[in-house]
């Protein structure tokens, strides 16, 4: 489980193939946190096992051809940043929204609007995802838990305003129009529409 609150941005040092997976080194840079092994690490927002040392400062990720499939892990390289979350602990203040690190879908970067202050990102997803996207609701993208300012008139795609603290201090601020990011939608809007759909839209007293 997590927040949704960055702790650090990571830079990708090294992705291979490893069978049908990947292997994924990551450099924490000033994060500097040295995971335990087996720790569950959130990276752009996905939830992954680290199978590295507490040794080793970098963190290491045998990531799964599912996980591929359904991710933009497959498409990373050194070189690229990642958001990046350790798990949260029974003490920890929570902020953001409840984060599980299991993404919906792939999304689309619409548009990038810059102003004084006023920094909106439009994004478009498929039907599945929508119909869990909400006004005011919470939302995550590539790990950042955000709140939805708007979701479009056809319900093909949202829109999120990002103060600078999160465009400073996340991937975020570096996205533009056509890249693909991870969405996972808030997990108590899914298990509701989830529910319904199993119900066939019937509600009972």
């Amino acid at each position: 489980m997590f927040t949704g609150l960055v702790q650090g941005v990571g830079t990708i040092s090294e992705a291979r193939k490893a069978g049908a997976g990947l292997r994924i080194v990551v450099d924490p840079g000033a994060w500097g946190h040295r995971a335990e092994h087996g720790a569950s690490i959130s990276v752009a927002g996905v939830c992954l096992t680290h199978t590295g040392t507490e040794s080793d400062p970098r963190l290491v990720f045998d990531v799964v051809a599912e996980t591929l499939a359904k991710t933009t892990l497959g498409s990373l390289c050194a070189g690229d940043r990642v958001n990046l979350e350790h798990a949260v602990r029974a003490d920890t203040l929570m902020g953001g929204h409840f984060v599980q690190g299991h993404v919906d879908a792939v999304g689309r970067v619409e548009s990038v609007k810059s102003g004084e202050g006023d920094d909106r990102v439009a994004f478009s997803a498929g039907a599945a995802v929508m119909a869990c996207v909400v006004p005011t609701g919470s939302v995550c993208v590539d790990g950042v838990s955000l709140t939805v300012a708007g979701v479009n008139a056809d319900g093909r795609g949202f829109w999120v305003a990002l103060i600078p603290t999160t465009l400073g201090l996340t991937t975020l601020g570096a996205l533009k129009a056509g890249d693909a990011v991870n969405i996972e939608t808030d997990m108590i809007a899914r298990t509701v529409v989830n529910f319904m759909r199993l119900r066939g839209g019937e509600t009972r007293a």
